[in-house]
């Protein structure tokens, strides 16, 4: 029976992304956020840790199969951020003191942020698999109809995080062997997980949501990035290269936001400015894409999606506990449908509910309540 079929017959899709899907990261619960605490004070050791990372993320994986949801992730409990404890790891690359700071906003004002840094001190490469170990954990885990996802940084984070500035020039006096070392470290990353089963990765990108702003781009213009107007299409030709010799029974796909630190954006925009290259060309299977409120823009875009791919409305925002309306879900999924056919759409969060270690302002029970609902909207959408 083909997925077609099958979708047809029982009103779910068997392979992703999923009909009713999320982005990946979970509220960290309290006694987590007490164990790091306590190993970072030299109080546990990291046996000790992992041993309640272990306990949470069973919690987290049997969560997400009671609301209903097919995916099945780790929450992201074994990171502090969702991109950094990634990027740290691949050959080459080294933590820089941090001079870098993001400024968040919010309906109460700002937030400041400085993220970890980065440097490029040497030819980067894969010293080994990333993450597998936490893969293999949560597959061990998944029940039969829930599918194991991985999510990790797009190889354009690397560049995003800091420009040129991060890239020693006596290691790439010339950018183009950055790109070529980055991309392959990427393919050999995805080929390695494809041998442990992996059947659903998914790249996060903020980058090719924060280009549509014009002020993210002089920054980036400000970090020594050179033609920053076409800098996402570099971005979109690295994705594709990172890709190319992936498993063909991995889906992959993509998400991007502007900006999710503890119930705050950095960026806004809609994606004109990049949809026509990142919709047209990105060769990836789905598109997870925030869609919470008036900062994204409207659906206008999707018309640039082509007929093979999905799109996950993240319509359901994970920054503020208060539940949405089903009925106004409905709605925005048949505003956008007038763009790109329905049978391409899914539903899901805007974002994660902790990009960060810190998570967002709701609760673990508005947590579920909002998982729920994207369940259920789904089931009536679809079927």
């Amino acid at each position: 029976m083909s997925e077609v079929q099958t979708e047809a017959a029982t009103g779910r899709r068997t392979t992703p992304p999923f009909r009713a899907d999320h982005v990946g990261s979970l509220l960290r619960p309290p006694e987590l956020l007490q164990a790091r605490e306590r190993f970072a004070a030299g109080l546990i050791d990291a046996d000790a840790l992992r041993s309640v990372e272990d306990d949470a993320i069973r919690d987290a994986v049997a969560l997400q199969r009671e609301v209903g949801l097919q995916t099945a992730t780790d929450g992201e409990f074994r990171r502090a951020t969702w991109h950094m404890d990634f990027i740290y790891q691949l050959g080459g690359i080294d933590k820089a003191p941090g001079d870098l700071k993001v400024q968040f906003r919010n309906e109460q004002g700002t937030v400041e942020w400085t993220p970890a840094a980065l440097h490029v001190t040497e030819k980067i490469h894969l010293a080994e698999p990333i993450f597998a170990d936490a893969f293999e954990f949560v597959q061990g885990l998944a029940e039969d109809g829930q599918t194991p996802k991985l999510t990790i940084p797009s190889p354009n984070m690397v560049h995003y995080r800091g420009g040129r500035a991060a890239v020693d020039e006596r290691v790439y006096p010339e950018m183009g062997e950055f790109w070529a070392d980055l991309c392959d470290a990427y393919a050999d990353e995805i080929r390695a997980l494809g041998s442990l089963g992996c059947t659903y990765l998914q790249f996060d990108d903020t980058s090719l949501a924060y280009l549509n702003d014009p002020r993210q781009r002089e920054q980036m213009a400000s970090r020594g990035a050179t033609d920053v107007e076409h800098l996402h299409e570099q971005y979109v030709r690295n994705i594709n290269r990172a890709l190319e010799g992936r498993p063909s029974e991995m889906a992959v796909t993509t998400h991007l936001c502007r900006g999710n630190f503890r119930s705050s954006w950095a960026a806004e925009g809609g994606y004109d400015f990049v949809a026509e290259a990142l919709f047209g060309g990105l060769g990836v299977d789905g598109f997870f894409l925030e869609y919470d409120d008036a900062r994204s823009g409207g659906f206008e875009p999707l018309r640039f999606v082509p007929k093979d791919k999905y799109v996950v409305l993240g319509l359901v925002t994970t920054k503020r506990g208060e539940l949405e309306s089903k009925d106004l879900l409905k709605r925005r999924i048949e505003e956008a449908s007038r763009y790109v056919p329905i049978e391409q759409l899914c539903l899901s969060p805007q974002c994660g509910f902790s990009s960060t270690v810190e998570g967002n302002a709701l609760t673990r029970e508005e947590q579920i309540a909002k998982l729920e609902l994207i369940v259920e909207t789904a089931a009536d959408v679809w079927g």
